[in-house]
């Protein structure tokens, strides 16, 4: 597994995933303690990492295509990764490219239950691992419905 030491280096990865599968994205950044949303891991009053660089978050959005897809980066090493309307969170900052590359690469996929009804949205990650997010059966979009197996 990749590991990417900055959240620039994550960006690098997902623009070229992002050329690789023919999309489009928009990046935003919050820089500095001051700007950004979530700062869990520090004490109060405490503006720099533990290196001395500044906190940076990013939000990247992919523009056009389907599915719709949208990444939270945030400078505690963990992102929010939101695809179509499923929410998933808490995906480790090294597993973010993977996390997109299976997306992307058409691999990951929506199981159904019968009982108790409902979906869950599951990703295969490297080293035999997966993201699994609950799904209520409402929130299924045509894209969604076409990975159910």
């Amino acid at each position: 597994m990749e590991q990417f030491h900055s959240t620039e280096a994550v960006l690098t990865a997902i623009r070229e995933l992002a050329r690789a599968h023919g999309r489009d994205i928009e990046v935003s950044h919050d820089i500095g303690a001051d700007q950004t949303s979530r700062r869990s891991a520090t004490g109060v009053g405490v503006t720099t990492d533990p290196d001395g660089s500044l906190p940076h978050e990013a939000y990247v959005d992919f523009t056009e295509g389907s599915p719709r897809i949208s990444v939270h980066l945030y400078p505690d090493d963990d992102a929010l990764i939101t695809i179509e309307t499923v929410d998933c969170p808490d995906v480790a900052r090294d597993d973010v490219p993977a996390f997109l590359r299976s997306v992307l690469g058409g691999l990951a996929y929506v199981k159904g239950r019968r009982f108790p009804p409902g979906y869950r949205f599951i990703v295969p990650l490297p080293g035999d691992r997966t993201h699994k997010e609950y799904m209520p059966m409402i929130t299924l979009t045509p894209w969604l419905s076409s990975k159910v197996r």
